[in-house]
């Protein structure tokens, strides 16, 4: 075993870190090492990259990951460093979809598969890699809600849908039996479905309804918060819907909806004469 897999092998055991993080890390420090060419850096070759990363403008997320995981690899070879970051710009939630470019979304799908996985991302929430995780116990049609079972950060939790949303679901699963499986999976081969294949299937979808935007997974996460908060639904409840940890994190939607702000301003807004 190389130097990087007992690395990797200690943040699995020792930090407990799950498969999305460790992705992240590999990642991060595979690019690192080919333009390093060196699996053991010294100090002032990671000072020199982080430097060039912000000669080059890259993101502030790109440059912090880069950061943590290169502090952390360092430690682990018994050459620790203390690397400083930028400042956290602040974040703007852009070219949501509306609820009308959301409906002709879904009144673009040509079967019930493509209409019930369309209409989970767009009234859960969920991400991408939940979604494919999804087994038919998950699902509670009585009660309208999902579980998500060791979702990011490995936690599990509970999200809402809508009636529509279970209708789908029920239509989906009556045409496509589904047992001891995942509730979608490949045509093929029926493996569990991948982030691949979901990107693609929105990707051709939302073209088929003339959608301009560049529509992904993630959006139908973001949209539904951003369209649920100018209906006057509480940051709390927004929080728990996407299962953030900090609440911070659900404020970036509040941010990037100034309309929202406007119609509670005129709303409460006192009479002086």
């Amino acid at each position: 075993m190389n130097i990087t897999e007992k690395f990797y092998n200690s943040i699995l055991v020792k930090e407990g870190f799950g498969e999305v993080t460790i992705g992240g890390y590999k990642r991060v420090l595979t690019k690192f090492f080919r333009d390093v060419r060196t699996e053991r850096p010294r100090v002032s070759q990671v000072e020199n990259y982080i430097g060039e990363m912000r000669k080059r403008n890259c993101s502030y997320s790109h440059i912090a990951n880069t950061s943590v995981a290169l502090e952390r690899y360092m430690a682990f070879i018994k050459r620790p460093i203390k690397l400083g970051r930028p400042r956290k710009p602040r974040q703007i939630i852009k070219n949501t979809l509306t609820e009308g470019e959301i409906a002709r979304i879904l009144a673009a799908t040509k079967n019930e598969r493509e209409r019930a996985a369309l209409a989970i991302l767009a009234y859960s929430g969920i991400r991408n890699k939940e979604l494919c995780s999804l087994k038919p116990e998950d699902i509670d049609f009585d009660n309208q809600y999902l579980r998500v079972i060791s979702g990011k950060g490995s936690k599990d939790r509970m999200v809402y849908i809508s009636r529509d949303c279970s209708k789908s679901i029920i239509e989906y699963i009556n045409k496509y039996s589904r047992k001891d499986t995942f509730l979608f999976t490949t045509l093929r081969e029926d493996k569990q479905y991948n982030g691949w294949a979901l990107r693609k299937m929105v990707k051709v979808v939302s073209k088929r309804a003339g959608i301009k935007k560049r529509v992904y997974p993630h959006l139908f996460r973001h949209s539904l918060a951003c369209n649920l908060l100018n209906r006057g639904a509480n940051i709390m409840t927004i929080k728990e819907q996407l299962g953030h940890a900090d609440l911070r994190t659900t404020m970036i939607y509040a941010h990037s909806t100034p309309q929202r702000v406007q119609q509670e301003y005129n709303f409460y807004c006192p009479t002086y004469n």
